[in-house]
């Protein structure tokens, strides 16, 4: 099978699986574990943040930035398909007790005009608005990058406004790899940012909060509270260090596969739902005989998998685990499903 459905599936390189093998390690939760010190202090330098912190997930990232940046009964403004809104289970509201105002961007992006709309005023009905959240690469926007503009301007505002910015940053080094704007530069203009180590970058497992020494410490007891603390974790921590410092320089591999693969789309008579940036790409199938549900089958059925996306969506991803002739006979696929071979 060629599978195409995330960045998700890649499989730890035998670098990683040796580098777990001889890992260092301690109980994380006394904070004696060297290599996920390592790795925090790797990752925050790599930020430009005072500190960092190893969490099992995006998700839990994400929702452990939410608690610590918010007080129950907030709002938090996030775009309208974002992660955090579309695919994290409302927790934000589960946990933390906060409502989502959820604003319409263009390919992912938020005008900050519409931001600063959307900041509540001072008065006993409303809720206080307690976070703004980015996500950069966004993912329903077909793997968009958020120009560092729009950050910029979101930072001052939210700045002038007195209200934290959190970026949900799981593909941040593709938006790195697509622009040469290093991550330090587009965490700049952020409070706190969640990084995945476990997509393209193919570790096994693991995410990254940075942000403040103060937030961190602050996150640290939330990240217990949600049953993660971890223990001798060196071993995932090793593999994830490898994935942060050198999986994060061979992204371009996978941005030219998505563009030849988004080639291959329209060849086959198949249209984009959106230009690609990086690493994803949606394909429209509601000009077809086929809606999503029905392409998604047919191509698992010819040896291709991917993940529908919407009524007449299918989304592909590619990462480490797919090569060029994968992409090839992907595109092939495609045609003979469309009766074009």
């Amino acid at each position: 099978m060629i599978d195409l459905r995330s960045d998700t599936v890649t499989k730890p390189t035998k670098e990683m699986r040796e580098a777990s093998f001889h890992a260092e390690v301690g109980d994380d939760v006394y904070q004696e574990d060297p290599t996920v010190q390592l790795l925090e202090n790797k990752a925050a330098e790599m930020l430009g943040k005072e500190a960092a912190l190893f969490v099992t997930s995006g998700v839990q990232g994400n929702q452990i930035a939410v608690l610590t940046h918010t007080q129950p009964g907030n709002e938090i403004i996030l775009e309208e398909e974002s992660h955090l809104f579309y695919y994290e289970g409302a927790a934000i509201s589960a946990f933390a007790g906060v409502q989502p105002r959820t604003i319409k961007g263009n390919r992912g992006a938020m005008d900050p005009n519409d931001i600063e709309g959307a900041i509540r005023p001072e008065d006993v009905h409303l809720p206080e608005t307690g976070l703004i959240c980015l996500e950069n690469t966004h993912n329903r926007a077909g793997g968009s990058v958020i120009p560092l503009e729009t950050m910029r301007e979101t930072y001052q505002i939210a700045n002038r406004n007195h209200i934290p910015v959190h970026l949900d940053g799981a593909r941040l080094f593709n938006a790195v790899a697509a622009t040469g704007i290093s991550a330090k530069e587009y965490a700049r203009y952020t409070d706190t940012v969640q990084i995945c180590l476990s997509k393209g970058l193919g570790a096994p497992i693991g995410s990254i909060i940075a942000g403040p020494q103060e937030f961190i410490n602050q996150a640290r007891k939330w990240r217990k509270r949600l049953g993660g603390g971890l223990r001798q974790v060196g071993v995932i921590a090793a593999p994830a260090m490898i994935a942060l410092t050198e999986m994060s320089k061979r992204l371009d591999e996978d941005h030219q596969h998505a563009t030849q693969l988004a080639e291959g789309v329209k060849e086959a008579g198949f249209e984009l739902a959106y230009p690609v940036d990086t690493n994803i790409v949606l394909m429209d199938v509601s000009n077809s005989s086929f809606n999503g549900a029905e392409m998604v089958k047919r191509l698992e059925e010819k040896g291709v998998k991917s993940v529908q996306f919407g009524l007449d969506l299918v989304r592909f991803v590619t990462h480490y685990d797919v090569d060029e002739v994968d992409i090839d006979n992907a595109i092939k696929t495609l045609k003979s499903i469309n009766g074009m071979v």
